[in-house]
């Protein structure tokens, strides 16, 4: 419609790198691009409600980004009291379209009376149920023949996921409220048009004023020293699928800007290859290992990390980007809490900053057991705060033989 084009970037990932929101969150410039127009998150059935200083962050790093998208957030469950966290960022960053969609919420709002069908033993928010009161299969689902396939179409939620019934539930609101969007912005435009008036003039993304970190409002939630900041943060994530810019880069051995040229740089890339059902359920598995159109099952996610074992691996260097705060953190893979192991607890590896070794009594597990924040913020004295070639560089060396191999999945900057 109107010449527009839809492009939908699908940076979701499974859980078995070790990720979470506090980490991931991190990366928003590149698992996804940074010329989007919206951002969806939608990682709420493990937050337990608390996190609500991530969500902040999230909402005004994305304001930082060309197009300043507003943050959509799904949440499978029913709508928080007022005085929640989640209610007060709603009610917050309004301006800024930050909104969040309870999808409990809008099957309740429905008019069904789930709460008597539970007293009397149907729960339709049980893992596997099919039908959710109102129908018994999705829109699509009623020209499936095969009758297996169409009852798992049905399913409201699979487990602590949404199954198609509640996707399609999620999809129809998101689709609603884009839409309505879509013909308000296309009336301006009509309006500007016929007062005379090019719309290009009023509406092109060149004319969007820059927003700085002292336009937003004071943050109530997250750390100011992170989240009150002019650019988004850096991140180089070696999990696939992404589709934006890197932060932080693997320096060339034999660059001449190299601070650590002449040391052994050996560390290798390397991705997980999960075969073509990997995370399908057994019934789907059954179903669609005998279609033609299998290949639809296969998710684009995989684990990923940069690698070494021996000393004679050497080092990996990293050309961090142009940093705000100074904070820099690598994480590891692949588990949600390999970060003491790999990394502080590691006597076999060191890490330098600007070719200074960084004490490791100074690094902890954050944002979480996956990843170790080694800088908090810039050293202000000393070799470590000197960048000579306008970059500063971060160093991970094997200093002995390994018996486990050392992954680095992420490496963040700020």
């Amino acid at each position: 419609a109107a010449g527009m084009e839809f492009v939908f970037q699908n940076a979701g990932e499974g859980g078995g790198c070790g990720d979470s929101y506090e980490n991931q969150h991190f990366c928003v410039k590149q698992n996804i691009s940074p010329d989007v127009d919206i951002v969806h998150y939608s990682w709420t059935y493990f937050e337990g409600g608390n996190a609500h200083p991530q969500h902040e962050d999230l909402i005004r790093w994305t304001q930082m980004l060309p197009k300043q998208p507003p943050v959509h957030i799904l949440n499978t469950g029913t709508l928080p009291a007022d005085s929640h966290p989640y209610t007060q960022l709603a009610k917050y960053y309004p301006i800024y379209a930050f909104n969040a969609f309870y999808m409990r919420a809008g099957f309740n709002n429905g008019g069904h009376d789930y709460d008597t069908e539970k007293a009397n033993g149907i729960d339709r928010f049980g893992w596997g149920y099919s039908g959710d009161g109102y129908h018994n299969v999705t829109r699509y689902g009623e020209l499936e023949k095969d009758e297996a396939r169409k009852t798992s179409l049905g399913v409201v939620m699979r487990n602590w996921h949404p199954g198609p019934m509640g996707f399609q539930l999620t999809s129809d609101a998101y689709t609603y409220v884009y839409t309505h969007a879509l013909l308000k912005a296309l009336d301006l435009i009509e309006k500007d048009m016929n007062d005379g008036n090019d719309p290009r003039e009023t509406w092109a993304a060149s004319e969007r004023p820059l927003l700085l970190k002292d336009d937003l409002p004071e943050p109530k939630f997250c750390d100011p020293e992170y989240c009150v900041v002019d650019e988004v943060p850096g991140c180089l994530n070696y999990e696939l699928p992404t589709f934006g810019n890197w932060g932080a880069r693997v320096e060339d051995p034999d660059d001449g800007l190299n601070p650590y040229a002449g040391q052994p740089q050996n560390w290798e890339v390397w991705h997980d290859s999960p075969g073509l059902f990997n995370m399908v359920g057994k019934q789907d598995t059954a179903i669609f290992s005998k279609r033609e159109d299998r290949e639809i099952c296969r998710h684009l996610d995989a684990c990923g990390g940069i690698s070494a074992q021996k000393a004679s691996d050497g080092m990996v260097v990293f050309r961090l980007p142009k940093m705000e705060v100074g904070l820099v953190v690598i994480c590891g893979c692949c588990g949600k809490k390999v970060g003491e192991e790999l990394f502080v607890n590691n006597e076999n590896i060191e890490i330098s900053y600007n070719t200074v070794p960084i004490d490791r009594k100074e690094w902890d597990l954050w944002p979480n057991q996956k990843c170790v924040r080694v800088l908090k913020r810039f050293p202000t004295s000393g070799r470590m705060s000197e960048t000579p070639t306008g970059h500063a560089y971060l160093g991970v060396k094997v200093l002995n033989d390994m018996d486990k191999m050392v992954r680095i999945s992420h490496v963040i900057t700020l």
